[in-house]
């Protein structure tokens, strides 16, 4: 086995799309053709949808090439443990912690001032038997 170094690359590799005729004949499911998942493809926004994926993934592997492997496993390891829920369910919820590690702490995002949630509860004990499945 060769050892293939990480890429730096800012934005996903292009995906081939791969189908053949056979592939979409006599299709149970729905009538559909090869032009249509062609067409149904767009490369950019298979990569604006893997955005933000892959820049976590180049900050990691610029750490590790940087720092070594340890820094990446500590930032992973750290947003795995701050990215547990032991929130109180009535309580509104927000993970300041886990916002602080990926730096979206200083951005400002719609659903920072549009948050269409009704309000809290305050039947605690209703919400913690709901979580709990009691």
């Amino acid at each position: 086995m060769s050892y293939q170094e990480p890429s730096l690359r800012l934005v996903p590799a292009k995906v081939p799309i791969k189908a053949s005729i056979s592939d979409t004949a006599n299709s149970l499911v729905w009538p559909r053709s090869l032009a249509d998942e062609i067409k149904s493809t767009n490369p950019l926004q298979a990569r604006l949808e893997n955005w933000d994926e892959s820049q976590r993934n180049l900050k990691l592997t610029m750490h590790r090439n940087i720092y070594g492997l340890h820094a990446p496993m500590r930032q992973l390891m750290e947003r795995k443990i701050v990215s547990r829920d032991p929130h109180i369910p009535a309580m509104p919820q927000s993970n300041i912690h886990l916002e602080i590690l990926e730096g979206r702490d200083e951005t400002l995002d719609v659903t920072d001032f549009f948050n269409f949630e009704a309000g809290p509860s305050m039947d605690i004990h209703a919400d913690m038997e709901r979580k709990l499945r009691m």
